[in-house]
């Protein structure tokens, strides 16, 4: 239903609750509108929670895939968020639990 950050944003404008916030999923955004880091610094007040996911694929946030998460996790730290990040990736090496402590380095800043 929420496919574009503008909707997501206008809808928690909307319902004016401190206690409402949307999910912002990398993986999807990027697809569905690119510009991610831009979007994250224009809207972070209304992002409660961000998951990870490499593009294309949904597979490791590693240097394959065309996303460049240090710069993502940078910018979601620049905004003050105290939050959490998911990793919501579906490895594709042959060693997942490698693939997620690689993903935990690159999202700890």
């Amino acid at each position: 239903m929420c496919d574009r950050s503008t909707w997501g944003v206008e809808l928690v404008k909307r319902i004016g609750s401190p206690n409402f916030k949307l999910l912002y999923d990398i993986y999807h955004m990027q697809i569905d509108e690119g510009d991610v880091i831009r979007t994250i610094r224009a809207n972070h007040e209304y992002y409660g929670h961000y998951h990870t996911g490499g593009v294309p694929g949904r597979h490791e946030i590693d240097e394959t895939q065309e996303l460049y998460y240090p710069a993502i996790m940078k910018a979601i730290h620049e905004t003050g968020f105290k939050g959490y990040v998911a990793q919501e990736f579906i490895p594709s090496a042959p060693d997942p639990i490698a693939s997620l402590r690689k993903a935990i380095q690159i999202c700890d800043i």
